[in-house]
């Protein structure tokens, strides 16, 4: 999944716990714009990824605020429903509906995430928390802080325009910080794809 990333700098910014990255060489692909640099200064704490889906509101929301639906196109079975301020786990299960996700996630199968539900706004947005790439089986997490997952939904002419931010990497401890915010930037690159498939399929 990180094949082909460029190569980052990170250094810490003294007193504000905040880090700042600068790309050594090549290209970084951000949506479907792709930004070449020579030791340009980056952002490192948030991701955002934007898709128009041409599908009816309402079906773009369940499709995100169901457990059952999310979990199918994103490749987790959740342990329970959706609700605000419920803590949840979820179990990758590799997805059916992207070839390229379920690469991805065929060898992390089996591993258990914890989300807690932060809002829940019928239709507009819906957020949780949890931790970035927590894919290694020896690990435990449960110690470090959490970044914050943001789905929005505005209705458009030709459909809806999810916007999925992430942020609070500056949060994560400076050792895996990088390859969290890398992974995770390809990961929702991939997801926003994923979620078009299946409506897609759905229809």
């Amino acid at each position: 999944m990180q094949s082909g990333l460029p190569a980052l700098q990170f250094s810490q910014i003294p007193g504000g716990g905040r880090t700042t990255a600068r790309q050594l060489t090549g290209c970084m692909s951000v949506g479907e714009l792709l930004t070449c640099t020579q030791g340009l200064p980056l952002s490192t704490d948030r991701i955002e990824k934007k898709v128009l889906l041409r599908s009816p509101l309402k079906r773009v929301w369940r499709a995100i605020a169901d457990s059952n639906e999310f979990g199918n196109w994103f490749g987790l079975k959740f342990d329970g429903p959706f609700v605000q301020g419920a803590s949840l786990r979820g179990v990758i299960v590799p997805s059916t509906v992207n070839p390229e996700i379920n690469a991805v996630e065929t060898p992390h199968e089996g591993v258990v995430f914890d989300i807690t539900i932060e809002k829940i706004e019928p239709e507009r947005l819906f957020s949780f928390r949890w931790h970035p790439h927590a894919v290694k089986r020896d690990v435990d997490y449960s110690a470090e802080p959490t970044t914050l997952v943001v789905f929005t939904l505005e209705e458009v002419a030709d459909g809806v325009m999810l916007t999925i931010t992430e942020s609070g990497f500056h949060r994560i401890p400076l050792a895996r910080r990088a390859e969290a915010f890398l992974a995770n930037d390809a990961g929702w690159s991939m997801m926003v794809r994923a979620i078009g498939d299946y409506l897609g399929k759905a229809a």
